[in-house]
C-alpha cells in the first residue's frame, strides 16, 4: 500500500475527513433539536444547558428520549458501517453485510422465542426473560447472536475456504429465518405484531442505562478493528498474497469475525436488524475517499456511518408530523439505490457471472 500521507489525493482524503467529521456533528445537533413533538430550536437550546428559563418538560424530552436517541444513533451507524467493511472485505465480495453469517438471525430467534413464548423445555428459562420487558429483549437477542457467532467461530477453524463459510452462514441464517416464521405462523396476533415491530428497527427507547453497556461493548470492538488495519489491506489482494506477507490468516480471519459479529449483535440486540448500513456505508465511503486503503476506509467508514445513521433517525422522527416511521423503511430508500448503483458499475454484473 502507498503512503496515505503524502500528495494531492491525501489531502483531498484528510478534507473528505473533515467535512465527514463535520457532518456528524450537525447531524448530531439536528438528532437532539428536531423530533416528532415540535420544539423551537431555543427552547431545545436551553433545555439542552438545563438553563434555569428552560422548560422542566422540554429537558425531561431532550435529556430521557432524544439524547440518548442520538447516541445510539450514532455509535450503531459507526458499528455497522465498520463490521460491513470487515466483512466486504473478508470474504472479497461487495455485497457482504454485517448480518451475512447469520447473527442478526440468530438475535431474531432469541427474541421470537422470548416475545411468542415458545420456550419449549426452556419456557420458565424464557418465561423469566420475557418478564424482563425491554431488557429481556436485550438478554434474548444477545443470547441468540451469542450462539450463532459461537457457531460460526468453530466452524471458521474447521473451514480453509471463506466462500464455504460464506454459504455455510447463509445457509444458518435462512433456516433460522425459516424456525422464525414457524414460530410466529403458531403465536397469537398481539405476540407476532410485537415481534414485527421489533424487527423494523428503531433507535428510541433505549435509555442511558442501556448505553452504559452498548456504548463501551462498541468502543472496544470498534477499537480493535481499527487496530486490524494492515492484515485487513493484505486480504485485499487475497489470501495467497497476505500469507506470503507473514499475515496469519486463520487468526485475523477469527479475529475479523469476532469484532465484525459483535458489533452487528451489539446493534441489533438494542435497535433490532438494521438493514442496509453495513452494506451501503462502505461502497459511499469508498466512492467519497477514492480508496480501499482501511488506513483510511475505516475512520472514514465510522464516520460516515454515524452521519447517515443520525440522518436516518432524523428522518424516522418525521420532525413536527407528530408521527414516527419505522427505521429499516428509512435506511431502505436510502441504501437500496447504492447497492443497485454498485450492482450497475461492477463489470461482473455487466458481463453475467462466470460459472
Amino acid at each position: 500500500m502507498t503512503d496515505p500521507g503524502s500528495g494531492p489525493a491525501a489531502r483531498r482524503r484528510v478534507t473528505v475527513l473533515v467535512g465527514l467529521a463535520a457532518a456528524v456533528v450537525v447531524a448530531f445537533v439536528l438528532a437532539v433539536a428536531l423530533g416528532s413533538t415540535p420544539m423551537p430550536l431555543d427552547r431545545a437550546v436551553l433545555a439542552l444547558l438545563r438553563a434555569d428559563a428552560a422548560d422542566p418538560g422540554d429537558e425531561v424530552i431532550i435529556w430521557t428520549v432524544r439524547l440518548p436517541r442520538a447516541v445510539t444513533a450514532l455509535l450503531a451507524g459507526a458499528a455497522l458501517s465498520v463490521a460491513g467493511v470487515q466483512m466486504q472485505t473478508l470474504f472479497r465480495n461487495p455485497l457482504a453485510e454485517p448480518y451475512i453469517l447469520g447473527v442478526s438471525s440468530g438475535a431474531s430467534l432469541g427474541v421470537a422465542l422470548v416475545v411468542t413464548g415458545w420456550g419449549g423445555l426452556a419456557g420458565a428459562f424464557t418465561g423469566g426473560i420475557a418478564g424482563l420487558g425491554r431488557a429481556g429483549v436485550v438478554v434474548a437477542a444477545s443470547g441468540g447472536a451469542a450462539a450463532v457467532l459461537g457457531l460460526v467461530l468453530v466452524l471458521s477453524r474447521r473451514v480453509r475456504s471463506v466462500v464455504t463459510l460464506l454459504v455455510i452462514g447463509v445457509m444458518v441464517g435462512s433456516a433460522t429465518a425459516s424456525i422464525i416464521t414457524l414460530l410466529l405462523a403458531y403465536s397469537d396476533a398481539q405476540r407476532a405484531q410485537q415481534y414485527l415491530g421489533w424487527s423494523l428497527g428503531s433507535y428510541a427507547g433505549t435509555t442511558w442505562g442501556d448505553l452504559a453497556l452498548f456504548a463501551p461493548v462498541c468502543g472496544t470492538a470498534l477499537v480493535a478493528a481499527l487496530a486490524g488495519v494492515k492484515p485487513l489491506n493484505a486480504l485485499l489482494l487475497g489470501e495467497g498474497y497476505a500469507r506470503t506477507m507473514g499475515v496469519r490468516v486463520r487468526r485475523v480471519r477469527t479475529v475479523t469475525l469476532l469484532t465484525a459479529s459483535v458489533l452487528a449483535g451489539s446493534v441489533t440486540a438494542y435497535c433490532g436488524p438494521v438493514a442496509f448500513l453495513g452494506l451501503a456505508v462502505p461502497h459511499m465511503a469508498k466512492l467519497l475517499l477514492g480508496t480501499a486503503d482501511h488506513r483510511v476506509l475505516l475512520p472514514g467508514a465510522v464516520l460516515l456511518g454515524a452521519a447517515v445513521s443520525l440522518a436516518c433517525c432524523v428522518a424516522t422522527q418525521a420532525p413536527g408530523s407528530g408521527s414516527v416511521l419505522p427505521l429499516n423503511a428509512v435506511t431502505t430508500v436510502l441504501g437500496a439505490p447504492v447497492v443497485i448503483t454498485i450492482l450497475l458499475r461492477s463489470r461482473t454484473a455487466r458481463s453475467g457471472w462466470a460459472v
